[in-house]
């Protein structure tokens, strides 16, 4: 646990720092990163010893109400900011709010930008989803030798615009490893492998709250059951209270309040009087 004071200058406590992410790389220790959206996930993520979370920026107030410790990374790209400066304000909101880091998969520029400002700044390589067009679907990124090279040349040019860390998704596992041991910057995987600083799975994959389970990530529990037998009670519930209202099952003498006797005589003999 290392003493920080935030960006607005409050002390506070934080399982890991944007140093010691930095110090891991390399070493063979790993750090394990979830997405949380709120603060029950945040605060479950702190429980379970999670180190790292990532979140939407607007998310960040409610994250961190919910876990005072976890290194919180703050999404930009999806409040429809577009200018570098934008960008820079939605970035500075974020970290006044609790973020520790910011991550953006925008051109090299915004990752300067922000860096020249000592934010500390997470790229994203590999498959981007929002450029899933781009790439003619979902797929796996650096399959070929051509396209690795090219990953590759992506990955120094982040490093060189000042990013200290990079999410590094669907990148072929062999793939991955190579550029791992090559780049000073901290590997964040998801679904590129086990060569990586930090591994990285999305909570409502690991949770097995989805239609679909990507290929790359692990359901550790299943939610999907859970949340189906709780829509059936739900509906037997309101099925059985439904009847009792029609037999006049419900209420009964013990969900009721009664008057006194006497209490009751004295206000009819008012009312009737």
């Amino acid at each position: 646990m290392a003493r920080i004071l935030d960006y607005t200058g409050q002390s506070a406590d934080r399982t890991v720092t944007v140093a010691s992410i930095c110090e891991i790389h390399g070493t063979g220790r790993r750090y394990a990163q979830v997405t949380a959206s709120n603060e029950e996930e945040s605060a479950a993520a702190e429980s379970a010893g999670i180190e790292m979370a990532v979140c939407l920026s607007q998310s960040v107030p409610s994250v961190r109400a919910g876990s005072s410790r976890l290194f919180v990374t703050a999404a930009i790209d999806f409040e429809g900011d577009v200018s570098v400066d934008e960008l820079l304000g939605r970035a500075l909101i974020a970290l006044t709010d609790g973020a520790d880091a910011v991550i953006t998969a925008r051109r090299l520029e915004v990752v300067e930008r922000l860096a020249s400002e000592d934010i500390p700044v997470m790229g994203h390589l590999g498959f981007v989803p929002k450029k899933s067009n781009l790439l003619g679907g979902v797929r796996a990124v650096g399959k070929t030798a051509d396209e690795a090279v090219s990953l590759w040349e992506d990955f120094r040019r982040l490093e060189d615009a000042g990013a200290f860390a990079v999410e590094c998704e669907l990148i072929p596992a062999n793939v991955m490893s190579e550029i791992h041991a090559r780049t000073g910057m901290t590997t964040i995987s998801l679904g590129s492998g086990s060569d990586a600083d930090v591994l990285f799975l999305f909570t409502s994959d690991l949770t097995g709250d989805g239609d679909c389970i990507p290929r790359h990530a692990r359901a550790y529990a299943d939610f999907n059951s859970i949340r189906a037998q709780m829509d059936d009670e739900r509906r037997r519930a309101l099925s059985e209270f439904r009847s009792d209202v029609e037999s006049g099952g419900f209420p009964d003498e013990s969900e009721v309040v009664l008057a006194e006797t006497e209490e009751l005589a004295k206000f009819l003999k008012q009312v009737d009087g």
